[in-house]
């Protein structure tokens, strides 16, 4: 049976979630209700849920929220139309474009016309610049949850090597920024990396955000190792499935991520802790 330590993203975002509850007292008690703007273009079924549960996990502890629903022949520039009064309005504290867009819109145009104070994906170029700079703003939500996971179980960081499976600028990138700044060697590998083996048994700490389900084996995994799973893919047989085969990396892993029930409560977390932080920093005296 499993040897490894689950870490369970579930109770731990109840637990973010319930942190926050005094923050936003605090705001409602200056007259400010934290807010949260989604833009949803087109109709992606997995989108569709995300949001659902991003809005309820806002509702559920007093944070505002409003989504903005376009069709799939929207043009980017009426995309960009609608961020604009968004930027504008002092109520709304969190604006985000759910991702991803139709094949004819940039989102990297959408995520540019957001204003850097409300980008609470922590996307936006500006925002990007400073997590590199190592003084990081707004952390993007899901590399910002693994952080949080992998300080709940006391993974050491300091002086380990670290392997992140996957470069999207949403996690493979920024996780390897914050893994830096914390004292781990970095290595950073994608499809194309030769003998992804060799290379994922070497990590202290293996990341793994690619969406192939079950990529990583237990032979795959350093003996000890923390395995943060973020990939999530639907089978054939309705399951839903992360990057990593959990049974057998239970076996050989000192901790491991389970999916579901993982990253994703907790990236869900990190959103609306993103969101309460830009209604703080918007009232806070210039």
């Amino acid at each position: 049976m499993s040897h490894a330590i689950i870490l369970d993203g579930t109770s731990l975002a109840a637990q973010q979630r319930e942190a926050l509850r005094p923050r936003i007292a605090a705001l409602q008690g200056h007259g400010v209700r934290p807010r949260l703007d989604v833009i949803v273009a087109g109709d992606d079924p997995a989108s569709a849920v995300y949001v659902r549960t991003k809005m309820r996990t806002a509702g559920e502890i007093g944070v505002e929220s409003a989504v903005h629903r376009l069709s799939d022949t929207t043009s980017e520039e009426e995309l960009l139309q609608r961020i604009a009064p968004l930027n504008a309005d002092p109520l709304i504290h969190g604006i985000l474009v759910q991702l991803p867009l139709p094949d004819h819109i940039a989102s990297h145009h959408a995520i540019a016309a957001i204003a850097p104070e409300k980008d609470v994906d922590g996307f936006h170029p500006q925002n990007v610049g400073a997590l590199v700079s190592g003084r990081p703003t707004i952390i993007p939500c899901t590399p910002a949850g693994i952080m949080v996971m992998l300080e709940s179980g006391k993974v050491p960081l300091w002086g380990k090597h670290a392997v992140v499976v996957g470069t999207s600028n949403i996690v493979g990138k920024p996780v390897a920024m914050l893994l830096l700044q914390q004292g781990a060697t970095v290595t950073l590998c994608n499809s194309k990396t030769p003998d992804l083996a060799a290379m994922t048994r070497q990590g202290d700490i293996l990341i793994v955000a690619v969406g192939r389900p079950g990529l990583i084996t237990g032979a795959m995994v350093k003996p000890g190792a923390a395995v943060i799973d973020v990939g999530i893919s639907r089978l054939s047989n309705g399951k839903l499935s992360g990057d990593v085969d959990f049974d057998g990396a239970c076996q050989v892993a000192g901790w491991i991520s389970p999916v579901p029930g993982g990253v994703g409560p907790m990236t869900v977390a990190m959103l609306i802790a993103n969101t309460v932080l830009a209604a703080e920093r918007m009232q806070a005296p210039k």
